[in-house]
């Protein structure tokens, strides 16, 4: 079985064929998919998403893309659905320098207060960290949270092993079946086993392979998973294995992760 631990189900590109994206995954071989939000406005849509299907499970949060029209009330009711409805992990969160005119003060308040509720709840989180990996770990120090997973990795060794010491493991998805990208298919081929875990971050970051314009789906992670494997020498089963074990880890509530009663949900399968 893979897991996919970053992946946005809930996007436009997927509106109506959520199911069969779905069936896709699991005929592939995917028997877990982590659903994080992005902003306020979709805590509902995900955590229905996650009550339809038994193979979501939610991740409540506000990315930092989005902190520019957030409120401190969504604090609030994210501080709610964290009460109420018990997610695997609060995420989407933390720092982008990448983006243009970015509020850095802004941003660094809205990830401060969720790495607060972190600790509050006890919560493993997901990080959103494009171009500020250094000032996210500085947080991260500070405000130590129980682990969770560093989402699109991309930074340097040094940055990876100071992730790995804090309790985090790394995501890998599509970037790393690029060819061109030799310094992250070299952190993947050297980085300790127990410290990857597998994303597609679908519909974004696009494996190679996948025909361009295409969105990404869950049904792609073994294809991805694959790379990984050639790049380390290893069977694609040892792959999975390794790679679901470490999810588990440090994503514990995945594993038995349920929304509603076991009927409910059984009669919702698709």
């Amino acid at each position: 079985m893979f897991i996919d631990t970053h992946c946005h189900l809930d996007a436009t590109e997927f509106d109506g064929a959520q199911a069969e994206v779905i069936r896709n995954a699991q005929a592939a071989g995917v028997g877990r998919i982590v659903v994080p939000s992005v902003h306020r406005a979709d805590f509902e849509a995900v955590r229905q998403l996650c009550g339809q299907y038994p193979i979501c499970a939610p991740a409540y949060g506000i990315h930092p893309m989005y902190v520019a029209d957030a409120m401190p009330d969504d604090l609030a009711v994210l501080r709610e659905y964290l009460a109420q409805h018990r997610p695997v992990a609060l995420g989407e969160i933390g720092m982008d320098f990448f983006v243009k005119h970015y509020d850095r003060a802004r941003q660094e308040y809205f990830f401060t207060e969720q790495l607060k509720l972190a600790r509050e709840f006890e919560l493993p989180v997901l990080l959103h960290v494009r171009r500020a990996i250094d000032v996210i770990l500085g947080l991260l120090r500070e405000h130590r949270v129980c682990g969770g997973i560093a989402h699109a990795f991309n930074g340097s060794r040094q940055q990876a092993d100071e992730f790995i010491k804090l309790g985090f493991k790394l995501g890998f998805g599509g970037a790393m079946t690029y060819t061109r990208a030799t310094k992250l298919r070299e952190l993947a081929a050297t980085l300790p086993l127990e410290s990857i875990v597998l994303e597609t971050d679908a519909p974004d970051i696009a494996p190679e392979f996948l025909e361009r314009g295409l969105p990404n789906e869950p049904q792609y992670l073994p294809h991805i998973a694959q790379t990984l494997a050639d790049l380390r020498g290893m069977t694609l089963a040892e792959v999975a294995a390794a790679t679901t074990a470490n999810a588990l880890s440090v994503l514990p509530k995945v594993k038995d992760f349920t929304t509603e009663t076991p009927r409910h949900r059984e009669k919702l399968q698709p």
